[in-house]
């Protein structure tokens, strides 16, 4: 039996953090960063069942197109994802009155539709990104036991090609879900690998007023390339996302709607039409 210290619900029985209670949720799940961006997504569905919100965890469950969808808003950062994930799994594959774990698993659904800066100068403002793959530059999912999920051989090579510092920590990498790949993919969507920093400035790049460990980390992350395979965007989540899910078993994808090219410095002149469009392409998609 799992400790109350380990587990912790609510008192009306929900899990902690989220708020949830195992029926408030769909097989198939929405990330988003900003609270304020679930009710974007949710003014497209034909019914809503359920809100709440407790802390940037907002979460409201419905239907579109026949489809029952959650929407949940996950904050920013590779910490707030280890919460999220971990709080999911344990509504569905835990029994929250017993505290067992359940002997039958199910697995999830999960796609985060995200802001992100493209590192490609051909990879413009305002179009798609599908992570192929996530590449951890964060150290929380080093937690965990992962050996047996990472691309090892790209790893290697990223440390490689970058001249990584492993004083901050060794880069993982993990596949996003094929199958969920196969179903969101078109003719319009980039694809490559979606590096997660663990932080906003200095670990992707940017110099306020402090000097930061390695300048020309974007530069050599712009040129890494494992057998064609670029880096495409930077942000703060996806690869706890994608390494989280295939330890519990989910199925995790990533769509990303480009904002800004760090690479030639430009910015969206409308993001949020950006990523209304990515929002709309998500759903449709899900609901086929």
């Amino acid at each position: 039996m799992i400790k109350e210290s380990e587990l912790i619900l609510n008192p009306d029985g929900s899990i902690y953090h989220i708020n949830l209670k195992p029926e408030n949720i769909a097989n198939d799940i929405i990330f988003v960063g900003d609270q304020n961006r679930v009710e974007k997504i949710t003014k497209h569905f034909d019914t809503i069942e359920f809100t709440t919100q407790k802390r940037e965890f907002k979460t409201q469950t419905g239907t579109y197109k026949g489809k029952r969808i959650t929407v949940m808003s996950t904050g920013i950062g590779p910490d707030n994802i280890d919460i999220v994930m971990n709080e999911l799994d344990a509504l569905v594959n835990i029994d929250l009155k017993t505290r067992t774990i359940k002997p039958e698993l199910t697995s999830l659904n999960i796609v985060r539709i995200g802001t992100s800066g493209s590192l490609q100068a051909d990879i413009p403002v305002d179009s798609f990104v599908m992570s192929q793959y996530g590449l951890g530059l964060d150290n929380m999912l080093q937690s965990y036991v992962i050996d047996n999920i990472c691309e090892h051989e790209i790893e290697d090579a990223f440390i490689k090609q970058t001249n990584w510092d492993l004083r901050k920590g060794r880069p993982y990498v993990v596949a996003g879900s094929k199958k969920l790949a196969t179903k969101l993919e078109s003719n319009q969507i980039f694809k490559g690998f979606t590096g997660t920093a663990g932080g906003f400035y200095g670990p992707q790049g940017r110099v306020l007023r402090l000097a930061i460990q390695d300048p020309k980390l974007n530069t050599k992350m712009d040129s890494f390339n494992y057998n064609g395979t670029k880096m495409t965007n930077l942000e703060m989540e996806t690869g706890a996302i994608y390494g989280l899910g295939k330890l519990l078993g989910h199925q995790c994808l990533s769509m990303n709607a480009i904002i800004a090219n760090r690479a030639n410095g430009t910015f969206s002149k409308n993001p949020y039409k950006a990523v209304d469009e990515l929002i709309e392409y998500t759903l449709n998609k899900l609901a086929e």
